[in-house]
């Protein structure tokens, strides 16, 4: 299953995380300094819903922002 909305298209997103050593100016040390920036990868939060449309119902790929903000209507069982 692809990790991609259906409705607005949302999909994976590269970032990195910050790695850093050292004490902050505030905690009494000198300062911290950046030993790595590993990437990584954001995914989003997609789920397998059965989705009304029109008169029938189908199977999408919807991200929760979608379902939260009523972009569609789920299908009773």
């Amino acid at each position: 299953m692809s990790k991609v909305c259906e409705i607005c298209g949302k999909r994976r997103v590269v970032g990195g995380s910050v790695t850093r050593r050292g004490l902050a100016k505030k905690k009494g040390g000198i300062v911290t300094h950046v030993v790595k920036n590993n990437k990584r990868i954001f995914h989003p939060n997609v789920q397998n819903l059965r989705v009304m449309i029109g008169r029938g119902t189908k199977t999408m790929n919807v991200c929760t922002a979608c379902v939260r903000s009523g972009k569609i209507k789920k299908s009773p069982k």
